[in-house]
């Protein structure tokens, strides 16, 4: 899953529990079997992405993915794309917005800031699970930049 060889890591940052099973689910569903290692929380996730010291160094060299939800319980997932997209260790790491806020303004800043790619949940279920299987089906075949 990249292009050097170096298996690529999932980071999914997503609250609902239901939404997280659902994404892993179809995510497996697509063939894709890289490990995915979840977080319910920012504070969490930006703990891991950059490192006990804070610097992000400690994941220079790795490839990481982020599947962000937008609407967390501690902070927004705005705050994260700022601090993964701006920091020189992180910022290559494509982060994929998966989020249930459709407002334009929202949708702009957010690739503003660097995401990758922006997703809306469907409300309803199958459109959730159609929209993570061609998800996973764009994991199998993308290429994750080198970090420096």
């Amino acid at each position: 899953m990249s292009n050097d060889g170096k298996p690529v890591t999932i980071i999914m940052i997503e609250d609902d529990e239901g939404h997280a099973r659902l994404i892993e689910k179809n995510i497996r569903r697509a063939g894709v079997s890289n490990q995915i290692i979840p977080f319910t929380n920012g504070t969490d996730a930006l703990a891991f992405l950059m490192g006990p010291d804070g610097t992000g160094e400690s994941n220079k060299g790795r490839q990481l993915l982020v599947l962000l939800d937008l609407n967390l319980p501690d902070m927004t997932g705005v705050d994260i794309l700022e601090k993964v997209k701006g920091n020189e260790h992180t910022r290559r790491s494509p982060v994929v917005v998966l989020t249930t806020t459709d407002d334009q303004r929202e949708i702009q800043r957010c690739y503003d800031l660097g995401a990758n790619v922006y997703i809306t949940k469907p409300v309803d279920y199958d459109g959730f699970a159609n929209a993570i299987r061609q998800l996973g089906l764009f994991f199998s075949v993308m290429q994750v930049p080198e970090t420096e």
